[in-house]
């Protein structure tokens, strides 16, 4: 068996853990796919290069309330997506280049433990003192009858299609199905969105669920308390039976795409038998600081948090970092405040309490809510449906919540961010802070003033 210092699993996240200061150590990493994980090439990254694209349609589409008529003429699809991948896919090569030439091992087949600390890779036993876990996660696949029989896609491959569908049914109605709910509606794709719930994005504060749900609708067809029950081809398409209060129908459509959610790889690596301890959803389990249940063994990213947010995961490798080089000095991730965002049309953020988040665990709170309408520059928006709300502690008075929908929504939502992970009260960013006339962070001040 070959031993090392540290070997880590995965290159995504994991791949940023390897800074200089591991030079003196004897080092691999093990990544069967793509360098740069998820986010780089089927997540975060190229997802949102498409969406500035359907963002530049719609907003051309949009812009007659503003006395300017334009058309968009039919999208290049092909010139889109390849704008994306020219950029993206020359950086694994690199990637794995600069690794072999600074001195790290790459491994490129699938791993899995045999026992704690020991893996196997290919025909080869692998151990070390440290392992960092950083294999992050996959699409769920449902299951459905009959989707065996039919070409579906999920977020790892429809990025990379061939042509345009001139229709797309989307099972799921959450952040990945409304981002590509936008994208594909923006370039001319009619869509029909199956949601098990309500309402579009659950997870939201429900008054920007619902809202969004409301807008979505005048977009593309939503089917809501509805179940996708069965699948067949259909011509050179699909055909889904779809179950809602309503009855029983048939939905045609020339691809299917389904977004149920996401799950941790660490079946795949087979964690239990490396002793790791895993929850109910198969996180591996980790303290504040990071380590997992076996000595020596640290956890990341999606395969230990349920949040399958970058820039969290991108927090957790500087601290899994720091406590390997120092375990004189371990420290632990203290900051909860875990804000996201949704790239979809219009545009989401969150962070903090939810209002049903604060009736369901009894909290007692204070909720204001300003439309940009109520702003200078949302009147030079013509907007008339984004919103900016905040949830406050009334004897505390620190924010509880912050929940935006509209444009800059993932920037309007930082100063807000901030102010909870600093303490700060809704009196001294409401009060003690300048905002900027006339701009849209008007919205979250006078949020913060009626509070």
């Amino acid at each position: 068996m070959r031993h090392y210092d540290l070997v880590v699993l995965g290159a995504g996240s994991g791949n940023m853990l390897l800074t200089e200061e591991f030079g003196h150590l004897r080092t691999a990493v093990v990544e069967p796919d793509r360098f740069g994980g998820t986010c780089l090439n089927r997540g975060c990254i190229p997802s949102k290069m498409f969406v500035i694209a359907a963002d530049a349609a719609e907003d051309a589409r949009e812009a007659e309330r503003l006395g300017v008529h334009m058309s968009v003429a039919p999208v290049d699809w092909k010139a889109i997506r390849d704008r994306v991948f020219s950029r993206i896919d020359p950086l694994h090569a690199s990637a794995v280049d600069y690794r072999r030439k600074n001195g790290v091992d790459v491994y490129t087949e699938e791993a899995h433990f045999v026992a704690p600390k020991v893996i196997q890779v290919a025909d080869e036993r692998i151990t070390a003192d440290t392992f960092a876990v950083a294999v992050g996660s996959r699409p769920v696949v449902p299951d459905i009858p009959g989707l065996d029989t039919v070409a579906y896609h999920t977020s790892d491959t429809i990025m990379r299609i061939d042509d345009l569908p001139p229709s797309m049914i989307v099972i799921g109605g959450g952040f990945i199905a409304a981002e590509f709910g936008h994208v594909f509606s923006a370039f001319g794709t009619h869509m029909t969105v199956v949601q098990r719930g309500p309402r579009l994005l659950m997870t939201e504060d429900e008054q920007v669920s619902a809202r969004f749900t409301e807008l979505a609708s005048r977009r593309h067809r939503v089917l809501l308390d509805a179940e996708v029950t069965s699948v067949e081809p259909c011509g050179d398409g699909v055909a889904a039976t779809v179950v809602s209060p309503r009855g029983e129908q048939v939905v045609e459509a020339a691809m299917l795409l389904v977004c149920a959610g996401r799950r941790p790889n660490t079946d795949r690596l087979r964690a239990a038998v490396g002793g790791l301890e895993l929850d109910e959803h198969g996180h591996i389990a980790a303290d504040d600081a990071y380590r997992t249940s076996v000595p020596g063994v640290w956890a990341l990213g999606d395969a230990v948090n349920h949040f399958q947010l970058k820039h969290m995961a991108n927090a957790e490798t500087r601290l899994v970092r720091h406590n390997i080089l120092h375990p004189e000095d371990v420290r632990t991730l203290t900051n909860r405040v875990a804000p996201h965002a949704v790239f979809t049309h219009p545009q989401i953020a969150g962070v903090g309490l939810t209002e049903q988040d604060a009736r369901r665990h009894k909290v007692d709170y204070r909720a204001s809510v300003r439309d940009y309408a109520d702003t200078a520059y949302g009147w030079a928006l013509e907007d008339t449906t984004s919103f900016v709300k905040v949830l406050a502690d009334p004897a505390e008075r620190t924010i509880l919540g912050a929940h935006i929908i509209g444009p800059q929504a993932a920037t309007l939502i930082q100063p807000l961010i901030q102010a909870m992970t600093m303490g700060l009260t809704t009196d001294q960013v409401a009060r003690d802070v300048l905002y900027i006339h006339p701009a849209l962070t008007e919205a979250v001040e006078q949020a913060l003033l009626a509070l």
